[in-house]
């Protein structure tokens, strides 16, 4: 597997789509645990949660939010990392969506809240739980070491694991298959360029 220094990525199971279907997104939607996430969920003796984030995907982020695209977290467990890493990430809180045991339907309402359409929309989900979301969304992706149900609905699939560079790569992927200058132009308001 690679390591999160690879930003290559692969067509899954539906293939790359053409690139009026990755112009045509709006918003991106993540998954959490496995995603951003290595899968590991540290709970001390006192009940206190950690999990690993790579800096290379929260830079990934940015860009995203620098190309104007909206973003937004769906999740299946709850926690204040969550909403802290949300926080850093400059990722607004009717964004988040914790607790979710169900995804489609938040992921339904959350088009509604921004009047979009589910071609509109992109998710990042790498088990069973997300499969319903990426069978809905314009460009479904997934990391490189996620459940075989979530790469066979998925159109990419990172080389790199959760948590460990995989959505920095799709979110290179995404911007640069625009062919719209999203990608040069985020990286120069990055660079203060712009």
């Amino acid at each position: 597997m690679a390591d999160d220094t690879d930003l290559t990525v692969h067509a899954g199971g539906r293939g790359f789509p053409d690139p009026s279907v990755y112009r045509a997104i709006q918003l991106i939607a993540f998954d959490v645990d496995g995603v951003l996430t290595d899968s590991r969920i540290i709970i001390d003796s006192n009940g206190v949660e950690s999990k690993f984030f790579s800096v290379r995907d929260g830079a990934g982020i940015t860009f995203l939010h620098n190309a104007g695209i909206k973003v937004a977290l769906i999740t299946g467990r709850s926690s204040a990392v969550v909403d802290f890493r949300a926080m850093e990430l400059k990722i607004a809180p009717e964004f988040v969506k914790q607790g979710a045991k169900v995804k489609l339907p938040v992921f339904t309402q959350l088009l509604r809240e921004n009047n979009l359409k589910a071609g509109e929309a992109a998710f990042v989900g790498d088990d069973i739980i997300d499969v319903p979301v990426l069978e809905a969304v314009g460009l479904a992706c997934c990391p490189g070491d996620a459940h075989p149900e979530a790469k066979t609905r998925s159109h990419v699939v990172a080389a790199g694991r959760g948590g460990r560079g995989a959505v920095r790569a799709i979110i290179e992927h995404f911007l640069k298959s625009r062919n719209d200058g999203s990608w040069d132009a985020a990286v120069a308001k990055y660079l203060g360029r712009a």
